[in-house]
């Protein structure tokens, strides 16, 4: 986001010159009519010091008035009188102007109200003109400010809620990275004291999901091929454990390099096994097909599981899960069937109606 003050001193620049040739443009059309035996040259010659000389009155009035209105906090009786005080002084100034500077030393003439009735320095006419010519200034100057007030409160809004957005997927991914270490500790625990000669291969893909979920897990998005490639590192070390577990792994993928935001979709097979295989007594399976076609993703999931399964272990995952893809992908499709034998989960993600593209 740009520096707010440089931007506002900008804005209010490009304001001024656009109403200072405005005003040049508009004064010099009507003068013609008012001193038709002027030349051109000489009219905007006259124009251009004329309207110099009104920003001289016109700015101190627009900031005047908007500090008064932004930064005095009075009440709004005192502020109201406030306002008029400082218009009456500037219809003065703008009136001290035109009588006493723009007539005599400008046009060389005594100023008149219909081009032939001389005008005083104040009568309702005059006065009147002097103050639509300012209102109308300041109604501009307010617009301008108040629309750049709140394009600055709409990008800071903006910034604040992405800033949100990432500390929540934070919180949210440092609740599974802990979880998972911990589970894949316990299973390596186990095989340690049966003495298992798989042991060290299973330390060495722990170390490589590690570093997947250290590093590549820390960027906002990844390739889904990535992802994959870390499901199946994780599918490896949980078959030496279980290993009259049936798992089928299908996938078809047309464009490796799409980006998903990372441990998403892995949550699903870490849930599969946690509350579902781990809890079955019979003969255990987890069917895991992935589908990504058109930049669509339908991510499918089906394991065992027993009556007696954890149910609120397995709603407090899926919470987390829910969670996530609300913030990351707000038009998603997830869908869970709780069967009496098996869990059935369906995500599908369509990336070209995301902003993680």
């Amino acid at each position: 986001m740009k520096p707010i003050g440089k931007s506002k001193l900008r804005i209010h620049l490009l304001f001024w010159i656009l109403y200072y040739i405005l005003e040049v443009y508009l004064d010099f059309y009507w003068s013609k009519y008012q001193f038709p035996d002027f030349k051109w040259q000489i009219r905007l010659q006259n124009t251009f010091m004329l309207e110099l000389g009104y920003l001289m009155i016109k700015i101190p009035l627009a900031y005047s008035l908007l500090y008064v209105y932004e930064k005095m906090h009075i009440k709004s009786i005192f502020k109201y009188t406030l306002y008029i005080a400082i218009v009456i002084i500037a219809v003065l100034g703008h009136r001290f102007f035109t009588h006493y500077v723009m007539y005599p030393y400008i046009y060389g003439l005594e100023e008149t109200q219909d081009g032939k009735e001389l005008s005083g320095y104040i009568n309702g006419l005059v006065a009147f003109n002097s103050f639509m010519d300012l209102i109308f200034m300041v109604g501009l100057v307010f617009g301008v400010e108040i629309t750049r007030q709140k394009n600055v409160l709409k990008d800071q809004i903006s910034q604040l809620k992405s800033e949100k957005l990432d500390q929540e997927l934070t919180m949210l991914k440092a609740q599974i990275n802990p979880h998972f270490l911990f589970n894949t500790l316990n299973n390596i625990y186990g095989m340690a004291l049966k003495k298992a000669d798989e042991t060290p291969d299973v330390i060495l893909q722990l170390s490589k999901i590690m570093r997947y979920n250290i590093y590549e897990a820390a960027e906002k998005n990844i390739s889904i091929k990535k992802d994959i490639e870390n499901i199946q590192d994780f599918i490896q070390i949980q078959k030496i454990r279980h290993r009259h577990l049936s798992i089928h792994f299908n996938e078809n993928i047309d464009n490796p390099s799409q980006e998903i935001s990372p441990l998403i979709l892995i949550q699903f097979v870490e849930n599969a096994f946690k509350h579902g295989v781990s809890e079955s007594l019979g003969k255990a399976f987890i069917h895991i097909d992935i589908q990504l076609k058109n930049r669509v993703l339908v991510y499918c999931i089906e394991n065992s599981k027993e009556d007696r399964s954890h149910e609120h272990s397995t709603k407090l995952g899926l919470k987390n899960i829910r969670r996530q893809l609300e913030l990351l992908y707000p038009k998603h499709i997830l869908s869970v069937e709780d069967k009496t034998d098996r869990y059935i989960v369906q995500l599908t993600i369509d990336f070209n109606d995301t902003l993680h593209h």
